[in-house]
């Protein structure tokens, strides 16, 4: 009975922190308008990066040093995750939303859960039971008109053809990069996990920095208020502590489970683009909002209630 309750508590925390750190995902786009009069789209990416990598530092130290069985050559798989997952979702997305338009890049994302949940199933030999089926089309008609206004504006012409392409790889990127962290979080602390990422991100965006955006180091002191608060919340919130809650309910929820979360973004996104940016919430958007958060419920009901099945009869 006490192992029952708790994995149901555990359970709780973890979906709690999928409900937080998709509330902070869905501020980055926010404050990505915050910074761009004054910082370009490497610098955008690699200044937070940097800045959550250098207050890691002591935490991840003190791992290392605890635990002997840390190898130079492990961390090539944080390489890879870093080149195939971290670089596509962070920097090519940036470019792809400047080369397209923002409906694009709305409708585009909204294929996120759907990618993640393939790789799961593909990578992690996961499952998709008839109730994550209902989940999924529920939330996802939740997602469609909340985003109905960005469908119908849609535009995939040639024009924008390359930054179509560029958000895609994002999203492809970003799937592969939360699906394949399953199989080492296990092995690995949630600091450890985000620190060797950002560490190799910063030595790949340094050169791009360097050459393409060097100005920006002379232009910190006349950063303005929204700037630094932008950049602020990128390190704080988007790179920091929203990654190191995801890598937390990894741990302990299947890739899928985590997949179906990220619709919740675009619940979220409607609320801070009403305080920040003044956009209106129209009625289909409150009842998407409404489908959105039916489909969490459902999956996040019939996964506990098939955990503790398990444990009372194993």
């Amino acid at each position: 009975m006490a192992q029952n309750k708790a994995f149901i508590e555990t359970g709780g925390v973890s979906w709690a922190a999928l409900f937080a750190c998709n509330l902070m995902w869905a501020l980055q786009f926010t404050c990505i308008k915050l910074v761009q009069d004054q910082v370009g789209a490497f610098a955008t990416v690699f200044i937070p990066m940097l800045l959550a990598a250098l207050f890691m530092l002591p935490f991840v130290w003190k791992t290392v040093k605890t635990n002997k069985n840390r190898k130079l050559s492990d961390l090539k798989v944080f390489a890879m995750l870093a080149l195939v997952g971290q670089f596509p979702a962070q920097v090519l997305m940036t470019f792809g939303t400047q080369q397209s338009t923002a409906s694009n890049a709305a409708l585009i994302n909204m294929s996120l859960p759907i990618v993640s949940a393939l790789l799961a199933v593909l990578l992690l030999q996961e499952k998709m039971t008839s109730t994550r089926w209902l989940s999924f089309i529920i939330a996802m008609a939740g997602v469609v008109l909340c985003s109905l206004k960005d469908i119908l504006s849609v535009n995939f012409s040639m024009q924008y053809l390359l930054g179509n392409l560029l958000i895609l790889s994002g999203v492809l990127g970003s799937g592969f990069y939360n699906t394949y962290c399953k199989k080492i979080a296990q092995d690995y602390t949630e600091m450890e996990m985000l620190f060797y990422t950002y560490i190799f991100m910063v030595v790949l965006l340094a050169p791009f920095v360097w050459y393409y955006e060097k100005s920006i180091f002379s232009t910190i002191p006349h950063f303005t208020s929204n700037t630094w608060i932008g950049l602020g919340l990128l390190t704080v919130f988007h790179n920091f502590l929203s990654m190191l809650l995801f890598f937390k309910a990894l741990k302990h929820l299947e890739a899928i489970q985590v997949a179906f979360s990220n619709f919740l973004i675009a619940i979220f996104a409607l609320p801070i683009a009403i305080i920040w940016l003044n956009e209106s919430l129209g009625f289909w958007s409150i009842i998407g909002g409404l489908l959105v958060l039916l489909g969490t419920i459902i999956i996040t009901v019939s996964e506990y209630r098939k955990s503790s099945v398990h444990l009372k009869n194993p």
